[in-house]
């Protein structure tokens, strides 16, 4: 392996040691010298391209330890290879010197071409493994790009199918926008007040992306029940109600694995978003925390947004009137905790809901 001329700093308080080893490296290497600890530390600050030192232990005013410690305190040991060239026979002072992370230690009196070859080797050793550290940098930002486009693909899929949903119900497509907005606002504040959930950041985006899908079953649901303008009768409403499992049965057949994290997400979201906190709910009649956390989130998420929203059948009530209907347990039961995070949202419910507004053009 060809090497390029590179800086190798040598620290030694004598100077024919200094002299001799200048000798053995001068012919490929650019060499900096050091008497002491003190000039060792100013050429490391002074010079960030060096590929070696060789140090003494035993030195005056600031000695090889010293200048040890100043390298770990700066991040320094595991990006310079480190040589201990000392006359100290001590073992415990090799020992030390090891902990520190040191590269090798070699014993005066020396043979200037046997420490020669070994710190060709430590430096080539050292090369290789800053050359692998980038290349697995490089491989890792390829990988969280590639992550990143699909994430953005999957997204974009998702919000097409869900937007066939919202065409099909005459919908602007607002209504998915903001349920996704509606649902991380909500984790947020369940993430920082109710950790006893264990939320990650991870999945508070899945749960988020998995909301756009909770009302697909609506696909299969008639259009002369899902666009009636009145309300519906008990049979009609029997129908209506069938979008949740639906819509499970449409996200089972695009589902080879279903053990994976995102897609029980979508399932439960889907499925549980019209169950009750009392059990009054539907299709299952879950009771309290039978009912996945997921789903009670996007659950207030997607009432509060109908109820704020124009319908075929009702006007839009203001956000100050759908809060507290909510909060009244008039638009169905909630836990404690939801309710709780949602009246934590509330001031940002609000501005998302007038945000819209301005830039809604009819």
């Amino acid at each position: 392996m060809a090497m390029d001329k590179q800086y190798i700093l040598i620290v030694d308080d004598e100077d024919i040691n200094r002299a001799v080893l200048n000798v053995a490296f001068q012919d490929k290497f650019e060499t900096l010298e050091a008497a002491d600890g003190q000039e060792a530390i100013s050429c490391i600050e002074n010079n960030p391209d060096i590929a070696l030192i060789l140090l003494d232990i035993v030195m005056p005013i600031v000695d090889g330890f010293q200048v040890l410690e100043y390298m770990k305190e700066h991040d320094l040991l595991e990006k310079i290879p480190v040589i201990i060239v000392t006359g100290e026979t001590v073992l415990d002072s090799e020992e030390k010197a090891y902990k520190y992370g040191v590269a090798d230690v070699i014993h005066k009196p020396f043979y200037p071409h046997i420490v020669r070859k070994r710190s060709r080797n430590i430096m080539e050793l050292y090369q290789n493994k800053r050359n692998m550290e980038i290349r697995l940098k490089e491989q890792e930002q390829e990988i969280r790009e590639q992550e990143k486009k699909i994430r953005e693909n999957n997204e974009f899929m998702i919000d097409a199918l869900s937007s066939v949903v919202e065409f099909r119900n005459l919908e602007t497509g607002d209504h998915i926008k903001r349920i996704k907005y509606f649902t991380r606002i909500m984790l947020k504040y369940l993430v920082k007040y109710f950790p006893k959930y264990g939320l990650t950041d991870v999945q508070v985006d899945e749960i988020a992306r998995a909301a756009a899908l909770h009302d697909v079953g609506k696909i299969g649901i008639p259009d002369a029940i899902l666009l009636k303008p009145g309300r519906l009768t008990e049979e009609e409403f029997e129908t209506m109600k069938t979008h949740t499992t639906l819509g499970c049965e449409i996200l089972e057949k695009f589902q080879e694995h279903q053990d994976d994290e995102f897609y029980r997400y979508c399932y439960d979201i889907c499925r549980h978003h019209h169950e009750r906190w009392d059990g009054n709910g539907y299709p299952d009649h879950l009771v309290g925390d039978e009912i996945p956390i997921s789903a009670q989130i996007v659950a207030i998420a997607d009432v509060y947004d109908a109820l704020v929203s124009p319908r075929v059948y009702k006007s839009a009530y203001a956000n100050d009137i759908a809060y507290d209907m909510i909060m009244k347990g008039e638009c169905g039961q909630f836990s404690p905790d939801v309710l709780e995070c949602f009246a934590l949202a509330k001031e940002d419910f609000f501005n998302i809901v007038e945000v819209i507004k301005m830039f809604s053009f009819s």
